[in-house]
């Protein structure tokens, strides 16, 4: 999506901010290194939402695979070049 990530993440041992403050902080690293900019590229807050059964999981996946066709950036699933969950 241009103006916001939606992913799906399985988490081991450390915790959600952990692992999208080193998600956010590794972005923001190589958008500076590719262009000129130095500055924010994430707002401070993230919003979450916790799967708790194994049949949530697919539907979780498929919703967020089907964003960019519901956003026009695409005709078919397979068009977006960041597409893929391995839970599919």
């Amino acid at each position: 999506m241009p103006d916001h990530w939606h992913g799906l993440v399985e988490l081991g041992d450390e915790s959600l901010d952990r692992v999208v403050g080193r998600f956010k902080a590794a972005v923001t690293r190589a958008m500076n290194r590719t262009s000129s900019r130095s500055y924010p590229v994430w707002q401070r807050t993230f919003h979450d939402r916790a799967l708790r059964r194994e049949d949530d999981l697919k539907a979780a996946a498929r919703y967020l695979v089907a964003n960019p066709l519901r956003a026009g950036l695409a005709t078919s699933v397979g068009d977006y070049p960041y597409w893929n969950a391995v839970w599919l």
